[in-house]
């Protein structure tokens, strides 16, 4: 059919020209061959060979491709790039080199920083020596000198920076760094906030004369009488007289903070209700007097000069339930561990004893102090962690983990430790002292760093009690007197002043 329309023979090879040509590309056809092709269509573009396929592959490779500079480049991973960082704030710039290069990691920027963190700040002015600068020296008469470096060298530190730079500790500061301040230790009040005058506040080591209940109440035995003087109101009543014939050689608060136990000089243990001024019951067994009280729940331990301990359970009509024996000598310190499963008992004998809640014999023996121990004080913040302080000849406060059995630290003090007490806020505690400094001492612990030493009385300080929020201590001493010192920090802030009596300065008198 010879329809002008009909593709020619030429036209169909034309069509086959993908194969022929991938076999025949440096030949091609002949200038004779007549293709019937559009008007808009060369004969070039028929033409296939390698090159085409060639940037097809690396097109999909990505050889060469630039995108453009307006189009937001997404990704699943997150490269950081230090381009916009701001050199300026550190007073340092990218080096000449990098900016050459076109780079933007700062990668050097990041080398003279470490250099100058690690190694002091005269390292980083030093640039390397490449193999062309050390071609260009000449041995002794090399200009470049590496600097003086302390690697590894052992130096012995006098002096702190008081504004730590880096988390490696160097005391030089970076250029265009601003340090940011250490945390200022806490300031103790070297003064007492009220003093009360406490008439007749015998000077006796082996007793216990002062107490704080957990109802802000404080009970003090001055002579043959017990007094009361609420915190809150500054109220004081007189709880009890013994008469002529006897005389308060110990007070302690039951932990619900509503009655009272008194140890007597004769050797009897009475309980008050002191809500209602009334006396509840007296109980007796004792055959000398009792200068140490503890409670466990309603369980009462009493200490006596009779060497013995009496367990009293105040609900039996028993006078006691049992009898612990093992001191040699006078009871003169008594504490029940906050778990209420350890006693802790110290005497004149030197020895400091563990009991447990069933044992009549003591389960852990201590006899490293070398005088009388009356100051024992537990731990709120471990379990087991026991604190003992000596007297005059031992003058030691020493530390024991009675779950282990173990004696853990010993300091001397200088002087006669007459009671410990531990802060409930902060991992701290309190030791006043007798002979011869007669002073009050706050540490920190473990390292067992003074914080404070107040001063004050000029009698050995005896007796010690801490308030129920933990914030403030009451010290008294044969100078008869009662001090109150602000000396732990409360829960929440280290700055708050204590609300019991902080703003009633002043001296007054007890009775």
């Amino acid at each position: 059919m010879g329809d002008p329309s009909t593709p020619s023979i030429d036209n169909r090879s034309g069509l086959r020209g993908p194969s022929s040509s991938l076999i025949s590309s440096a030949s091609p056809p002949p200038p004779s061959s007549k293709l019937n092709l559009p008007p808009n269509m060369s004969r070039s573009a028929l033409s296939l060979d390698a090159s085409p396929s060639s940037s097809h592959i690396d097109r999909m490779l990505g050889v060469g491709y630039h995108p453009s500079p307006s189009r937001t480049i997404y990704s699943d991973r997150f490269i950081p790039s230090r381009s916009g960082s701001n050199f300026a704030l550190f007073d340092i710039s990218p080096s000449s080199h990098s900016l050459a290069e076109g780079r933007e990691d700062g990668s050097g920027v990041y080398t003279t920083l470490l250099k100058t963190v690690l190694l002091g700040p005269d390292s980083a002015n030093v640039s390397p020596v490449t193999p062309e600068k050390q071609a260009g020296f000449s041995g002794a008469h090399s200009p470049l000198s590496p600097p003086s470096r302390n690697i590894f060298r052992y130096k012995t530190e006098t002096r702190r920076s008081l504004y730590p730079l880096s988390p490696f500790g160097l005391d030089d500061a970076l250029p265009g760094v601003i340090p940011s301040p250490a945390k200022t230790p806490r300031k103790v009040p070297r003064s007492p906030y009220k003093v009360l005058d406490a008439p007749q506040l015998q000077d006796d080591f082996y007793l216990n004369l002062v107490d704080w209940s957990s109802h802000n109440v404080l009970a003090v035995g001055l002579g043959n009488c017990v007094y009361l003087w609420n915190a809150c109101s500054s109220k004081v009543t007189k709880l009890c007289d013994l008469g002529v014939d006897d005389s308060v050689c110990s007070v302690g608060w039951a932990q619900r903070g509503t009655h009272l136990a008194v140890g007597t000089n004769n050797g009897k243990v009475q309980i008050w209700d002191a809500s209602r001024c009334r006396r509840v019951r007296t109980m007796e067994s004792h055959r000398l007097r009792v200068g140490a009280l503890a409670w466990s729940s309603s369980l009462l331990s009493s200490g006596s000069r009779d060497k013995t301990i009496l367990q009293r359970d105040i609900r039996a009509q028993e006078d006691f339930v049992s009898k612990l024996t093992g001191h040699k000598s006078e009871v003169c310190g008594l504490k029940w561990s906050y778990d209420n499963r350890e006693l802790a008992s110290g005497g004149n004998d030197n020895r400091l004893f563990v009991w447990n809640q069933h044992s009549t014999q003591p389960v852990l023996k201590y006899c490293e102090h070398t005088a009388a121990v009356k100051a024992i004080a537990w731990s709120p913040h471990l379990h087991g962690l026991l604190a003992s302080g000596g007297g005059t000849a031992d003058r030691c406060i020493r530390f024991w983990n009675t779950t282990t059995n173990s004696h853990l630290s010993c300091i001397d003090t200088g002087s006669q430790v007459c009671n410990l007490v531990w802060s409930k806020n902060v991992n701290e505690l309190v030791s006043t002292h007798g002979y011869s400094q007669n002073q009050i001492i706050v540490w920190r612990y473990p390292s067992m760093s003074k914080l404070a030493t107040l001063t004050g009385h000029t009698y050995r300080v005896l007796y010690l009690a801490i308030s129920p929020d933990g914030q403030t201590i009451v010290t008294g001493a044969g100078d008869e007197t009662l001090r109150f010192w602000n000396v732990f920090p409360s829960p929440k802030s280290q700055n708050t002043d204590s609300d019991i009596g902080a703003s009633s300065l002043g001296r007054t008198q007890i009775r």
